[in-house]
């Protein structure tokens, strides 16, 4: 494989990046040395990759994805097609982000970035391709009427804490974990996908600029909701609860909002109203409003009826309101639930 500096220049410091500490990343504009780097037979992308077939388009992001077939290698890969900015803008700074994060990861539960090419006033992240998202996994389960069975569901939950221990160690935040960004392989095993919103973090955490689209709405941790501008691998785990109730009660979503506040209220209808006593500091958070509607929580085990004491006990630790105390992926791995398991955190 060729890597990646003969296939693109791109002026990307990593390093700095992560010292801006999670600050907006100006978009950079592409070297004019890229075309003369870029090998001749990648000119014409067009027919390269002819037998391309698009995958999804990706909301509120920066491109398109599509299925395609390597003329020269007779490989299938995914193509992510950058949408380029006007000429004075250059790369989108998501872009910018996903490129740097995903060539410093290289682990078994994360998707593979293989190539980077830049032809035709067109940038494409080459990715190894994988057949589905959990999300399709899922519905086709339930349309053939075999549901994940527990086994499946639990193995699933530990890769993707897997996949998160490596890229936490490393401070890194996905921040947008859901069932249609983690992709399952033909021999049953997930890998985190799409890293578009991940941010490089730093120690201590510092206060970062609020953004809404930070997580999608369905998998949003409370703090965020609230309007916390301090958040940090927390939001990942709560996130990964969502997913692994999900996966339990066979694709239905846990706390499926409609809007910020209905997204609030179905998570405090189920798990109460929270209060200083459960999470010391949340009427201080700026969407926190003490008119709220004061709900009990109700035990999990009626919501989530096909999880047994260690499973539930688990999910309990990741739907913790209060961040300090919710569990991390390191800790997750070692809970009774994985017993079965050998731990390579």
């Amino acid at each position: 494989m060729i890597s990646v500096a003969r296939w693109l220049y791109v002026p990307i410091n990593t390093p700095a990046i992560h010292n801006q500490q999670l600050q907006d990343i100006a978009p950079l504009r592409l070297s004019s040395r890229v075309v003369s780097l870029v090998p001749p037979t990648i000119l014409d992308l067009e027919h390269k990759w002819k037998e391309s077939k698009k995958l999804a388009k990706v909301p509120r992001t920066y491109g398109v994805v599509y299925k395609a077939r390597d003329t020269d290698t007779n490989t299938i890969v995914a193509l992510k097609k950058i949408r380029l900015e006007a000429e004075d803008e250059g790369v989108p700074s998501t872009a910018i982000r996903e490129i740097s994060l995903l060539k410093e990861l290289a682990d078994d539960n994360i998707v593979r970035l293989l190539n980077i090419v830049h032809a035709d006033q067109k940038l494409y992240l080459v990715f190894e391709y994988l057949e589905m998202d959990l999300k399709r996994f899922m519905e086709e389960a339930n349309r053939e009427k075999s549901p994940m069975s527990p086994a499946l569901v639990k193995k699933f939950t530990y890769q993707l804490n897997l996949g998160l221990v490596y890229c936490h160690s490393r401070r890194i935040l996905h921040r947008d974990l859901k069932p249609q960004n983690l992709l399952i392989d033909r021999q049953n095993n997930l890998k985190l996908a799409d890293f578009g919103l991940a941010r490089a973090f730093g120690l201590p955490m510092r206060t970062y600029t609020h953004e809404a689209r930070v997580v999608t709405l369905w998998y949003r941790a409370p703090e965020v909701l609230l309007g916390s501008r301090h958040y940090a691998t927390g939001i990942d785990m709560w996130s990964v609860g969502c997913i692994y109730a999900e996966m339990a009660m066979k694709g239905q979503p846990l706390f499926p909002g409609d809007s910020e506040i209905d997204q609030i209220f179905k998570i405090f209808k189920i798990l109460g109203t929270p209060n200083e006593e459960c999470w010391p500091g949340v009427q201080t958070l700026s969407d926190f409003k003490t008119t709220f509607p004061q709900w009990s929580s109700q035990p999990l085990t009626s919501v989530v009826t096909v999880l047994d004491r260690d499973a539930i006990d688990l999910l309990q630790d990741m739907l913790t309101y209060n961040p300090a105390k919710r569990i991390s992926a390191k800790r997750a791995l070692i809970h009774p639930y994985f017993s079965d398991f050998i731990s390579v955190a």
